[in-house]
């Protein structure tokens, strides 16, 4: 490597152990790949502050990770870690001509990220992504960032963030789709809803379960399928079988990305339950995919075509029937943000 040569240093609370960890933040690795793709001269070294859970150096798809291995521990721990941390970014400032520090969510990365930059006249940025705009975000007052520091991911987490923060990102760059993701040939459209994340509280699938019942009234062979795992999923099982929905609704667990956008190719609506979302990626994976999407959250100001926003168990059920009842409905992809755009407007920030 070039001491010459530009170098990104993303910095990161997880990232894939290798390369067929396609569970592991799938927005993030098609984000890097876009980097790849778009400014191939471009040196990105990954740092990956609590997953994987050992502590090594590797090579994914050509990129250099170093995971520290933090397992989430804290206290002494936690401060250790980012000691380690900081060191190894005075190695790597040392060695390279890094351009740019990219913190993935304004948490604990962008906490170290912010504060290494300054320190060395390094521009960084963190990307709000979720909850880290939500109220109680303890990394804020350490961070005190400015509003040209970040990027938020969508509108609405831009005015959760003023509204909690007082600070309103200067900078809105939605995450895109990566079209050569998807499968080419048209696949039949033979699930009639669909709904994908983890099975937590926050994401709230006993709607999903309660729409489905609702509509199973209405279309008795209605086909779902809810792909995903975590500590819900107990309950959703028992709900299924309490609502007598088994022919209706299929728990798929946690399965490959590649899987799950197949699934998305072969759905018609896809339900997004969740009662706060940043963006929800997997919404505009399955728009791209050909489904409509019907969610609680907006994430942008401007309407997004097959993208239905409701308000209530009613009115998401209400407006899935109609779409699955109406012959004329069409299925036809839509392409709200592409994941290209979002690596070159990222970039033109550094640069």
């Amino acid at each position: 490597m070039n001491k010459n040569d530009k170098t990104l240093v993303i910095l990161s609370p997880g990232f894939p152990a290798n390369e067929a960890d396609t569970t592991c933040l799938p927005p993030q690795q098609l984000f890097i790949k876009a980097l790849n793709q778009n400014f191939p001269s471009l040196n990105i070294i990954i740092l990956s502050f609590q997953y994987p859970f050992f502590n090594a150096e590797y090579k994914w798809n050509n990129n250099k990770v170093i995971a520290f291995g933090g397992k989430h521990k804290a206290k002494v721990n936690r401060l250790l870690l980012w000691l380690r941390i900081w060191k190894t970014l005075k190695k790597i400032n040392k060695e390279n001509n890094i351009i740019g520090l990219f913190s993935f969510w304004c948490g604990e990365c962008a906490l170290i990220g912010k504060w290494f930059g300054k320190r060395n006249e390094i521009k960084h940025y963190a990307w709000i992504s979720g909850q880290d705009a939500k109220k109680g975000n303890k990394y804020i007052k350490w961070i005190r960032p400015k509003p040209d520091e970040l990027i938020a991911m969508s509108d609405f987490l831009a005015d959760e963030f003023f509204k909690n923060y007082f600070t309103g990102p200067a900078h809105i760059i939605p995450i895109g789709i990566a079209p050569e993701m998807f499968s080419p040939d048209g696949s039949e459209k033979n699930i009639d809803i669909m709904g994908a994340g983890s099975l937590i509280p926050l994401k709230q699938y006993d709607s999903f379960v309660r729409v489905i019942k609702k509509l199973a009234g209405q279309l008795p062979s209605v086909k779902s399928i809810l792909c995903g795992k975590g500590p819900e999923e107990k309950k959703l099982k028992t709900l299924i079988a309490q609502n007598h929905l088994e022919n209706n609704i299929s728990l798929a667990g946690e399965i490959e990305h590649p899987q799950v956008l197949k699934f998305m190719q072969q759905t018609k609506v896809f339900l997004h339950t969740s009662s706060y979302e940043g963006f929800g990626s997997v919404c505009i994976e399955a728009l791209y995919a050909g489904a409509h999407v019907i969610s609680f959250c907006q994430p942008m100001k401007e309407p997004i075509n097959h993208w239905h926003i409701v308000s209530t168990e009613e009115e998401m059920y209400a407006k899935a029937l109609a779409i699955l009842q109406n012959p004329q409905t069409s299925y036809e992809p839509a392409f709200p943000f592409s994941m290209s755009n979002t690596a070159r407007e990222v970039m033109e920030l550094f640069e």
